[in-house]
């Protein structure tokens, strides 16, 4: 009995990761990427349970307000900007805007790990089609095919407007990473990623009030959408900055290419969503085509 008694008490996993980020030079780099991974998708998968009582729209907002206070709070940024970097931070937000309102819109109708893939695709094609490689050709081909695949090339059926979200997800997600890299110039660190949240919880608003109404200021959906930003937003962020610190570049890429296969994962153990052979192998297509340029390449 003794013994059985000062066995210690198991610890749950959001109390282990809140425990890893708050110390993150404890845990290896690796494992920074992956938990950041998990809680993003882990974070999409809750908020597809909050579609059930509120919209896309209204998830969205949440997403991107709370996200933004908790990380404007963090980081109390200036707002003596120059007029470049204004520019920047607005189309930045935009972009993130544009992304989320997409992405939670085909979660409606696709499962977690098309979404995914397919929006992953998107800057993974405008860095490889930008190349003068024949290698980097054949990893866009490669990519290309797998999105295909995930589109019903094998002869599984998906809904048609889900695929169109699923492109203007990979079209938004090519410009956030993009005008991210160019805003990081200029604004550093998170501050820019906190202006530019900000920005686009401006921007879905609208849409968050005019599809969601009064049930966001619902206590339950409140606390569900704080979780979300949380998970989704500043949780994998501080994770991943905290590991590229300790990173190289070269190794940071080829972990941060499992992000589609970890929302295959996640969708299946958490939303059930099991997907078909023909999709499965256009994941690991994409995956393998982010792995193969990453690892080619010297730098």
């Amino acid at each position: 009995m003794y013994a059985h008694a000062s066995r210690p008490l198991p610890v749950h996993p959001a109390v282990r990761l809140t425990a890893a980020l708050g110390r993150p030079e404890a845990v290896p780099p690796p494992l920074l990427m992956l938990l950041g991974m998990v809680s993003t998708q882990v974070g999409a998968a809750v908020a597809k349970q909050l579609f059930a009582s509120t919209s896309p729209g209204g998830t969205t907002a949440l997403r991107l307000g709370l996200g933004a206070l908790v990380l404007l709070a963090a980081s109390r940024p200036t707002l003596r900007l120059g007029w470049r970097a204004v520019g920047l931070v607005g189309a930045f937000g935009v972009a993130m805007a544009a992304m989320n309102l997409a992405f939670y819109a085909a979660l409606q109708r696709v499962p977690l790990g098309v979404a995914v893939t397919v929006g992953f695709a998107g800057p993974l094609l405008v860095s490889l089609l930008g190349s003068r490689r024949f290698t980097d050709v054949l990893w866009a081909a490669l990519a290309g095919t797998g999105v295909l695949l995930l589109a019903g090339l094998g002869g599984v059926g998906v809904d048609a407007v889900g695929l169109l979200l699923c492109a203007l997800i990979a079209v938004g997600w090519a410009g956030y990473v993009l005008l991210g890299k160019a805003m990081s110039g200029h604004v550093p660190g998170t501050r820019g990623l906190a202006l530019g949240m900000a920005v686009g919880a401006v921007c879905v608003l609208p849409f968050g009030v005019a599809s969601g109404g009064a049930e966001l200021l619902d206590p339950r959906i409140l606390a569900l959408g704080l979780g979300v930003a949380l998970l989704s937003s500043v949780l994998p962020y501080s994770a991943e900055l905290a590991a590229l610190r300790r990173l190289p570049a070269r190794v940071f890429a080829v972990l941060l290419s499992l992000e589609p296969a970890v929302a295959a994962l996640v969708g299946a153990l958490l939303l059930g969503e099991l997907l078909a052979w023909p999709q499965l192998l256009g994941v690991g297509c994409v995956v393998g085509a982010a792995l193969g340029a990453t690892l080619a390449r010297r730098a």
